[in-house]
């Protein structure tokens, strides 16, 4: 089962369930958890070979992720916990993981909450895609993860972000790194299915004005679907919990208060 850490309120049923980035770990939601332990049961959750989650997969396996796989990860730690129903969070990849339940699992999620979403791939981030594939077996993936994150987020105020989650991905290995990209052959499917595909969820996306790779189409995405709002954070990049922490969580805690 995948590592979890739990923060539980007595004077609440309500949880909040946080999946981070690729790369990333539960790490990153450091700054979040005293603003949303004071309302809400908080779960935070490392994906497989992240953080301090063991790889699903042995050492010499071929085998690569899937959503479904992913999905079915995290599922599993609810239904431990015998958690009902939740508010989920995700930022960056963690925004598709997230979509992916509440299109598999319905009745499991509360609402949404995308954080630097990722609904379409521009022509400078479809080119760093095509790179980082071609080259993930013969660069350390340190290195490429490194420039990804610079090309993601290149600003100063980015800084923070880019150094935690390298500090993370550094926790992974090159077979593990390779079996997560191998996740982007199929990527653009879904989320062209995420995009079309309105799920009547109270949904709140939080974006950077400077995540100048993913805003555009989030921008124009949002404005059709029924029960989804959209906030921007100035002063911010991809990474929006990270670069603005207390914006963030009072905008989004805001939101989730809204919908009891």
């Amino acid at each position: 089962m995948l590592s979890y850490s739990v923060y539980k309120n007595d004077n609440t049923s309500k949880w909040v369930t946080f999946i981070h980035g690729a790369g990333g770990s539960s790490s990153i939601w450091f700054r979040q958890i005293r603003s949303f332990k004071e309302k809400f049961n908080i779960l935070l959750i490392d994906l497989s070979g992240h953080g301090k989650s063991k790889s699903r997969f042995s050492e010499n396996s071929k085998e690569a992720y899937t959503f479904e796989l992913i999905t079915g990860d995290i599922i599993e730690v609810l239904n431990n916990l015998s958690i009902k129903k939740s508010h989920f969070v995700g930022v960056s990849l963690g925004t598709i993981i997230v979509r992916d339940i509440a299109d598999r699992f319905p009745n499991l999620v509360e609402s949404l909450v995308l954080a630097g979403a990722i609904l379409k791939f521009n022509i400078r981030s479809n080119m760093l895609m095509i790179f980082g594939n071609f080259l993930r077996s013969v660069v350390p993936y340190i290195l490429l993860y490194k420039l990804e994150a610079f090309i993601i987020m290149p600003k100063k105020n980015h800084r923070e972000s880019r150094l935690l989650l390298v500090k993370e991905c550094r926790k992974l290995n090159q077979k593990e790194f390779i079996r997560w990209c191998k996740l982007t052959r199929g990527i653009k499917k879904v989320l062209k299915s995420q995009r079309q595909t309105d799920i009547k969820i109270p949904s709140l996306y939080v974006m950077g004005a400077e995540d100048h790779i993913f805003l555009p189409s989030v921008r124009k995405s949002v404005s059709s679907f029924n029960k989804a709002q959209l906030s921007v954070i100035e002063n911010s990049g991809h990474v929006v919990n990270i670069d603005q922490p207390k914006k963030f969580n009072e905008r989004v805690v805001k939101f989730l208060k809204s919908l009891v």
